[in-house]
């Protein structure tokens, strides 16, 4: 009888120990959350903006594939070839982060395989477990229990306890048949995220198979009006009105900015004089640069500043700045700390942008497939503000860098 006791107390004490572990592990699941979740989820997002991207590369298509696209100026037709080489590149640096995203979610399905067999093998040892101790015992132990009952209150009591235990064989089974689905649940789901990693491999290539026949393309157009002599005076003069349009431009706005920068100082010390006591004032100052420039690229310079003779008709022409070869969307960087005024898009110089260092100093960065900052922002020295591109009137990727100095372009050379 004693001993009987201590077997229910054991069993008792067994079963809560079962019932604290499962709603421990029910706390954690609800507190954190399934890394592979997560990750899945930023999937999910970046696959959403993938197909907005790709409606826009569509549409931008139809209007390439239209009629009146013919009608266009070629310098015209170059920008609209850009907007799509421009989208194309962002589906490819959409895919590549997806691509990396699905190899982390690769990692985390595989641990959530390992954690679930883990699971199964624990549960397939109880079960195997209860089975021999089963068939050592046999259903007499049972028997045995019921027969060893002193009154029938004591019957009824030890019928629930074999009750219990009959239900506890049960549950060791469904667990088991449990942990098997979830392994096999585990194991399915990492083949699916293999399978969408090599989806996501071939659309890549897609794009950058198409983002190389592009960018021919758009060369060949420029090429074309180059083939003349009257097509390339004709590209030179839009192109030198361009340049001084936006070096005016330039000038205008690192006058205003000057001013801004005069009139905020003026109020900065107005305040200072009504509250002696606050030291700090309430905008920080504008961010200047040293004077000496880094270089915003990595590659040769391929046409220095000044003037430039034509390879086949002769004449010459002004050329404001350098030419840094480089790759198609390599890196391109501030080559001193500033403020940056300008950053759009133009017919002759395709994405650019325009920083203002300071001290009558700016720096101008052309020809971007993409661009990273915009204007106002302030940059660093080194820090990444667009990449390599061929837009505009550009026969292939490079930078145009232009150094202005109190409104004249001199040459980036002399400062980097």
């Amino acid at each position: 009888m004693i001993k009987s006791r201590r077997g229910n107390r054991i069993v008792a004490m067994f079963l809560a120990f079962l019932m604290f572990i499962s709603v421990f592990a029910i706390i954690i699941d609800a507190v954190v959350p399934s890394a592979s979740a997560n990750t899945q989820a930023e999937i999910d997002r970046l696959r959403a903006e993938k197909r907005e991207l790709d409606r826009q590369r569509q549409n931008v298509q139809s209007r390439i594939d239209d009629i009146e696209f013919d009608r266009l100026t070629t310098v015209a037709q170059k920008e609209v070839l850009d907007d799509r080489i421009m989208l194309t590149w962002q589906e490819i640096e959409s895919v590549s982060e997806v691509i990396a995203l699905y190899e982390i979610l690769i990692i985390e399905k595989e641990i959530e395989v390992t954690q679930a067999q883990i699971r199964e093998n624990e549960q397939l040892e109880n079960y195997r477990a209860r089975v021999r101790s089963m068939e050592e015992n046999g259903i007499i132990t049972y028997l045995e229990i019921l027969f060893d009952s002193t009154s029938f209150a004591d019957l009824l009591a030890r019928w629930d306890f074999v009750g219990d235990i009959m239900r506890a064989d049960e549950r060791a089974y469904a667990d088991l048949v449990a942990a098997r689905e979830e392994t096999q649940a585990a194991e399915e789901a990492l083949k699916l995220t293999k399978e969408g990693l090599e989806a996501e491999k071939e659309q890549l290539e897609i794009r950058e198979r198409e983002l190389e026949e592009q960018i021919v393309e758009a060369n060949a157009l420029i090429e074309q009006i180059m083939d003349t002599l009257e097509g390339e005076r004709a590209l030179y003069q839009e192109v030198a009105a361009e340049a001084r349009s936006i070096q005016a431009e330039i000038n205008r706005l690192v006058e205003q900015q000057r001013r801004e920068e005069e009139e905020r100082r003026r109020r900065e010390r107005e305040a200072q004089a009504r509250r002696a006591a606050e030291r700090t004032a309430t905008q920080g100052p504008r961010v200047t640069g040293t004077g000496q420039l880094m270089w915003p690229a990595s590659g040769p310079v391929t046409s220095g500043f000044g003037n430039r003779t034509h390879p086949v008709f002769g004449g010459t022409r002004f050329h404001a700045g350098i030419d840094i070869g480089a790759s198609h969307g390599a890196s391109v960087v501030a080559a001193d700390s500033g403020v940056v005024i300008v950053s759009t898009f133009n017919s002759s110089y395709g994405h650019f942008i325009v920083i203002n260092h300071g001290n009558g100093m700016t720096t101008l960065y052309a020809h971007l497939s993409a661009r990273l900052v915009s204007v106002g922002q302030s940059v660093s020295r080194g820090q990444l503000i667009g990449r390599v591109g061929s837009t505009g009137v550009s026969t292939g990727p490079h930078l145009h860098f232009e150094v202005s100095i109190n409104g004249t372009r001199v040459n980036p050379l002399n400062h980097l």
